[in-house]
């Protein structure tokens, strides 16, 4: 959320303090029957701990200033943040009124991974792309399963989205310079 750039350790951490958090919350959508819940468990419970890891990690550096620079940068990441949550929960709401809540997950996905296009530039993580691509195919696939199959779009989105997600959240962690 600052505007450091993307090596540095306080961006990291907060990049694994919060998608680590998202992933907690998507391996918590599907509902599964043993032994796919202890997974999404152990999912879960690896996401919190990434999490708290990244919070960690994310302190503030010390002599770091919040310049104008990173004034504007978190005035762009809120707007981008309000858009995306409005239009996943105006989505939300116009598919729980049509009576199609199981596709929820997908919108909200595909939604989160549209997030990540404008994000990528702001905070200067190119890698952030093709994580918007992913969650973007990942919602695509939900829908077709969901579709074609008594699969739950659910299983699919919440599952995959908690899976890419931690597995950025581990990545941005191992890449952060050790000092910085």
């Amino acid at each position: 959320m600052s505007n450091l750039p993307t090596n540095s350790r306080h961006q990291a951490g907060l990049t694994a303090l919060y998608l680590g958090f998202f992933a907690t919350v998507w391996f918590s959508v599907p509902a599964a029957e043993q032994p796919w819940r202890a997974l999404l468990v152990v999912g879960s419970v690896a996401s919190m701990i990434t999490a708290v890891v990244g919070g960690v990690v994310s302190g503030r550096p010390r002599g770091a200033a919040g310049g104008a620079g990173d004034r504007a940068t978190n005035r762009r990441y809120v707007l981008i943040v309000v858009v995306e949550f409005a239009a996943a929960g105006v989505g939300a709401v116009l598919l729980a009124a049509a009576g199609w809540s199981e596709y929820i997950p997908v919108l909200v996905c595909a939604v989160v991974g549209l997030h990540f296009f404008p994000l990528a530039p702001l905070l200067r993580d190119p890698l952030l792309r093709p994580l918007g691509i992913a969650m973007c195919v990942l919602a695509a696939a939900g829908l077709v399963v969901a579709l074609a199959s008594a699969v739950s779009a659910g299983v699919v989105v919440g599952t995959g989205a908690g899976v890419l997600l931690l597995g950025y959240a581990v990545q941005a962690l191992v890449r952060a310079p050790r000092r910085g």
